[in-house]
């Protein structure tokens, strides 16, 4: 693999560095991610926004976990699923749809069930989704702007699951007991 450079904030091509304030501020630090993802200013501009803009999404917080640890395990990305039991921790998600989510199982509540399973269709079927699945997640409570928003969540999640497995991204401290490795039976 080629090396990639996890920049600190000094380090970090000058057009980065506004970004990586701001997203120092939100964390209180840099997080490997962004910090590999400073290479490229515009992705990290991109990746950022669009961050921004699924927290401003109708979404429920819960619900945007499970958009977001759904396209990290169909990714394949440790570090995305680490780092979102992190998240989903702290807004006090329940435990039982976080061990769910990381098994690739099934959410033991129905309207959260329905999120996930046309995520994982999204993603395994790349937007064909067929009407029928369309219909099946808006009959379970959900908006054609929800159909939407989850499209933004996984354009999201490629953008950071990619560039995770391109770098080799590294596990933040933060992360320490949610490291994850996909189950042998998904």
């Amino acid at each position: 693999m080629s090396k990639f450079t996890t920049y600190t904030r000094d380090t970090a091509p000058a057009a980065s560095q506004p970004v990586l304030d701001e997203v120092s501020k939100a964390f209180g630090f840099v997080p490997n991610l962004q910090a590999n993802m400073a290479e490229s200013p515009e992705l990290l501009a991109g990746y950022t926004a669009l961050w921004d803009l699924v927290a401003k999404s109708s979404l429920t917080p819960d619900e945007q976990q499970v958009v977001y640890l759904t396209a990290n395990f169909e990714h394949n990305c440790h570090y995305c699923m680490a780092g979102h039991t992190t998240l989903a921790k702290m807004i006090k998600m329940d435990p039982a749809l976080i061990a769910a989510l990381r098994a690739g199982g099934a959410l033991p509540d129905a309207k959260l069930e329905a999120l996930h399973r046309f995520t994982t269709i999204v993603v395994r079927e790349r937007g064909f989704v067929p009407e029928a699945e369309v219909d099946s997640f808006l009959a379970a409570g959900y908006t054609r702007r929800n159909v939407l928003e989850v499209v933004l969540g996984v354009a999201t999640k490629v953008m950071s699951n990619y560039t995770n497995h391109l770098v080799g991204t590294q596990l933040d401290k933060f992360m320490a007991g949610n490291e994850w490795t996909r189950p042998t039976h998904s």
